[in-house]
C-alpha cells in the first residue's frame, strides 16, 4: 500500500472508530429546525480543489463527523480518481480493484457495515454523505460502480448472511480486496424483478444454476456476484433466493461487454450460467426470501443514487454559471439574459427541494421506518430533474455543449440512466400509487 493510502486509512479510521460512535450516541441531533445548508465554490476546472465552506452547526442531518468523512473522501477523489477519469472514459473501463482497494483501506466501502467485518459501524446517513461526495467524480460510471459495491450488492449479505458468508465475501468487499456485482436484471426482466427466469436447482448440498443476467455493472472485473435466482417453483415473490456466487466457477461465461450511451468508464456485461454448481450454504439468509431481501436492498440503492446525482447536478449548474458568465452573445454575457439566470435559479431550487426530501427520507430510514414510498418519490424526481437539468444546461453551452470535452455533455449522457436503472420511472409511479391506494383493483 502506498504512503498516501496509508495516510487516508489512518485519518479516516481515526475519525470513524469507536470514539466517533460514542460521540454520535451522545450528541446526534436529527432534524433540528435551524438547518444551514453548505455551499461549495466550484471553478470552471472540471476537477476543482475542494474548499471547505461549510457550517455544520444545526445541519438538518449531518454532524462534523459527516463533513470530516466527506473531506477525507474528496482528497482521494482529487488525487486518485479525477486526474484519470478522461482516460478511463476513453478506455471504457476503470481499474476497479485498484480504486476499490484505495477506498476500502480508507473505510469508504463499508461505512454502515459491521465493525467485525471491516466496516465502520455507522448509520446509513454516512452512506448518503459518501454518495453525495462521490458526485464530485467527473463522470457517472465510477460512482455507480462504487455504489454497486457498497450499497447494492452487499446490504442483504451484511444484514442476513451467515458468519461464514460474511467472512468469505463481505469482509474482502469492504476492504476492497474483492469486487462485487449484482445479478438481478435479465433480458426479459429488468424493473419487473419477479419475472426473472434464472434457476438454481438443488441437487444434494449444491445448487445447479442455469440462465443469464443482463446489464451487470462491474461484471467484467467482479470476483463474486450477489445473484437473485429462482430456487423453487412457488409463487414468484417467495420462490427466489439471493446467492453469493464466485465468478470464477466453471460454467460462468461473460458473453459480451455492452457498449452504452453513457457511464462509459463502468464495465457492463451480459453473463450466462451453464450448469454452474455452488454450495447451498451460499444462500443469503433464508431460502425463498431473496425477492424480499432485494426489495429491501432497493431502498438503500435508490437513496444512494439520489444523493450521488444531487452533487453532480449542483456541479453542472455551477459550471454552467461560470461558462455563461464569460461567454458573450449580443455584447453581453449569456448569463445576463433573464431567461438564462431565471432558469438556473429554477433548477437550483429544484435541487434543494430534492435534497430536503432525501434528508427527510434518510432520517426516517435510520430510525427504522419503511421509506419505500418516499425513496421511490425521491428516485422518480431525481431521474426527471436530471434529464431536465442536463437538457437546459447543455443548451446554454451552445456548440460546446454538443462536444465530449465538457462535464455537461457527459452528465447529459450518464444521467439518463437515473430514470431507467434500479426501477424505471414507471415502476416508481406504480409503487407510489400502491401506497396511495390508487392502483386499479384486479
Amino acid at each position: 500500500m502506498r504512503a498516501a493510502e496509508q495516510l487516508y486509512a489512518r485519518a479516516t479510521m481515526a475519525l470513524c472508530g469507536r470514539a466517533l460512535q460514542k460521540r454520535l450516541a451522545s450528541s446526534r441531533n436529527i432534524l433540528t429546525p435551524t438547518a444551514v445548508h453548505h455551499k461549495r465554490q466550484i471553478s470552471e476546472d472540471p476537477s476543482p480543489k475542494y474548499k471547505t465552506s461549510v457550517q455544520t452547526v444545526g445541519h438538518v442531518l449531518y454532524t462534523q463527523e459527516h463533513f470530516a468523512l466527506k473531506d477525507s473522501l474528496r482528497k482521494i477523489i482529487d488525487q486518485e480518481i479525477n486526474p484519470y477519469v478522461d482516460k478511463w472514459e476513453d478506455e471504457g473501463q476503470f481499474p476497479a480493484h485498484k480504486i476499490f482497494k484505495i477506498l476500502g483501506s480508507a473505510g469508504f466501502l463499508g461505512v454502515n457495515k459491521p465493525v467485525e467485518y471491516g466496516g465502520l459501524g455507522l448509520d446509513f446517513s454516512y452512506n448518503v454523505a459518501v454518495a453525495e461526495e462521490l458526485g464530485n467524480i467527473n463522470c457517472g460510471g465510477i460512482p455507480m460502480a462504487i455504489g454497486v459495491q457498497s450499497d447494492m450488492a452487499t446490504p442483504a449479505l451484511a444484514r442476513f448472511g451467515s458468519a461464514e458468508l460474511k467472512k468469505e465475501f463481505l469482509l474482502p468487499s469492504i476492504m476492497g480486496d474483492k469486487v462485487a456485482c449484482l445479478g438481478v436484471s435479465e433480458i426479459g426482466a429488468g424493473s419487473d424483478v419477479a419475472s426473472i427466469k434464472t434457476k438454481a436447482v438443488r441437487k444434494g448440498d449444491e445448487f445447479i444454476i442455469n440462465g443469464g443476467k443482463m446489464w451487470t455493472t462491474n461484471g467484467a472485473q467482479a470476483d463474486w456476484m450477489c445473484l437473485l435466482a429462482n430456487t423453487s417453483d412457488g409463487p414468484p415473490h417467495k420462490s427466489k433466493s439471493l446467492i453469493c456466487l464466485p465468478m470464477d466457477l466453471p460454467g460462468i461465461q461473460i458473453a459480451r461487454k455492452i457498449e452504452k450511451l453513457g457511464m462509459r468508464s463502468s464495465d457492463t456485461v451480459e453473463v450466462f450460467f451453464d450448469d454452474v454448481r455452488v454450495p447451498c450454504k451460499n444462500v443469503i439468509g433464508q431460502e425463498g426470501m431473496g425477492f424480499t431481501y432485494q426489495m429491501l436492498q432497493f431502498q438503500e440503492e435508490r437513496l444512494w443514487g439520489v444523493a450521488n446525482i444531487l452533487t453532480t447536478m449542483e456541479n453542472v449548474v455551477q459550471a454552467t454559471i461560470n461558462y455563461t458568465r464569460q461567454r458573450k452573445i449580443f455584447q453581453q454575457p449569456v448569463l445576463y439574459h433573464q431567461v438564462v439566470h431565471f432558469r438556473l435559479a429554477e433548477l437550483q431550487t429544484e435541487i434543494e427541494l430534492l435534497r430536503s426530501l432525501l434528508y427527510h427520507c434518510t432520517a426516517l430510514y435510520i430510525k427504522g421506518n419503511d421509506v419505500t414510498k418516499l425513496a421511490s418519490m425521491a428516485k422518480l424526481k431525481a431521474g426527471r430533474l436530471a434529464r431536465e437539468l442536463g437538457d437546459s444546461c447543455l443548451q446554454y453551452w451552445g456548440g460546446m455543449g454538443f462536444t465530449s470535452d465538457v462535464l455537461v455533455s457527459r452528465f447529459y449522457r450518464d444521467s439518463r440512466l437515473m430514470s431507467i436503472g434500479a426501477g424505471a420511472d414507471e415502476v416508481m409511479l406504480s409503487i407510489i400509487c400502491k401506497y396511495m391506494d390508487t392502483l386499479p383493483r384486479k
